[in-house]
């Protein structure tokens, strides 16, 4: 198994009590929240634990891009990834993943991407996202589009990494006249691509028909099962069978010298994220015309607050959302659920919620000493042997 460290970079400094008022820590919560000071402390600090993680031998690190909340504070991942495209030095580099149908110029994303290819000599993920509904009442972005411009968008990228330029694009929401980006990506033909998503159909059987690499985002461990299934039962429709190292999952470990220490630890932290940093009205999430109505359905069942409930540390263990205990409980349950779902990579999230600089940094300790070795060469049962060709 890969085991990445995965960092969301929430405003840990969130007046929690202020998002409670508000309903909501997106969108509409007033960046006059929002301490520069603080935000600065906390960019530094969060660098340094993945720096921290990649000189511990996790098999890589991982940004994502949300906008307009105090959940994630990063608007713009390449900034940070350029950040540590030099500081990175054992593991890979990725961005789970820039939201495609947000951007003006797609050419701008393969030109970023080509470029933390060359910095990185070869290290860099590149993933790509839709982006949920949040980030299109954020951009002014008609939902409806979300597809058709991800579409054009990769397409264009795509081309621009694999075609000699210039050349033209012409389509319905980007033209340009002249596609014709330097550099061009260190890896042949270009950087591995990753798609995360929230189970929705549509993604789950594009990604499976153009051999990428699939990242379940945060949800209960029967779903991503049901999920990582329906992958694999489209690969084999396009003639191929997928193995572990296309599937990833996203979740959240903290490890203490006890299941009762590590509760006790986590549990603040982690329900403040879950109850404060991560919920939203099910209309931001799923703005009309953003999904069919069978994603719909998928989406708000693999959301952990979907049904508006408080949800405890306690819940989330109990459904396999997050893995929180002594090191050999940890062990077990990661091991339980990689054999139940197949995956054979985690993005494991070392910090989460407003967890403090001393505990995570302890935990990204403990999980790269008590974690890592024991799931190096791990496979999950039965999986497959052979490779699928990856694109």
């Amino acid at each position: 198994m890969k085991i990445f460290n995965f960092h969301l970079m929430p405003y840990a400094d969130a007046d929690l009590d202020a998002i409670h008022r508000n309903g909501t820590a997106w969108v509409t919560f007033s960046n006059s929240e929002y301490d520069p000071k603080k935000g600065a402390e906390l960019y530094h600090r969060y660098l340094d634990e993945l720096e921290y993680a990649d000189s511990l031998g996790f098999d890589g690190v991982v940004l994502n891009e949300h906008h307009q909340n105090a959940y994630g504070i990063m608007p713009a991942p390449g900034i940070l990834a350029g950040a540590l495209a030099r500081s990175i030095k054992n593991g890979k580099l990725a961005i789970l993943g820039r939201a495609l149908p947000l951007v003006q110029n797609p050419l701008a994303v393969a030109e970023e991407y080509a470029m933390l290819d060359n910095l990185t000599r070869g290290r860099f993920i590149a993933g790509f996202v839709r982006g949920i509904g949040a980030e299109y009442h954020s951009s002014g972005i008609n939902p409806v589009d979300s597809q058709a411009r991800f579409d054009e968008a990769h397409e264009i990228i795509i081309k621009a990494w694999t075609q000699p330029g210039p050349f033209r694009f012409a389509g319905r929401h980007f033209e340009i006249n002249y596609a014709n980006p330097w550099p061009r990506p260190y890896q042949a033909p270009h950087p591995p691509i990753w798609i995360p998503s929230q189970g929705s159909t549509s993604t789950i059987k594009w990604a499976a028909k153009m051999r990428y690499t699939y990242c379940q985002t945060l949800s209960p461990i029967a779903l991503v099962a049901r999920v990582f299934q329906q992958y694999r039962e489209e690969a084999e429709k396009n003639g191929y069978t997928a193995t572990p190292e296309q599937l990833a999952w996203s979740n959240s470990i903290y490890i203490a010298e006890t299941d009762a220490k590590a509760l006790r630890e986590a549990k603040p932290h982690l329900e403040a994220y879950a109850n404060r940093l991560l919920g939203m009205p099910i209309e931001m999430l799923l703005p009309p015309g953003y999904s069919s109505v069978e994603s719909i359905k998928k989406i708000a069942a693999a959301k952990i607050q979907s049904s508006g409930k408080i949800q405890t540390a306690e819940d989330l263990i109990k459904l396999g959302v997050v893995m929180i205990g002594s090191p050999n409980t940890v062990r077990e349950k990661l091991a339980e659920y990689q054999d139940m779902a197949g995956f054979g990579t985690s993005l494991t999230k070392t910090q989460f919620g407003t967890l403090p600089a001393d505990m995570t940094r302890a935990n990204i300790q403990a999980v790269a000493q008590e974690i890592l070795p024991h799931f190096r060469d791990r496979m999950p049962a039965n999986a497959p042997k052979a490779a699928a060709p990856a694109a």
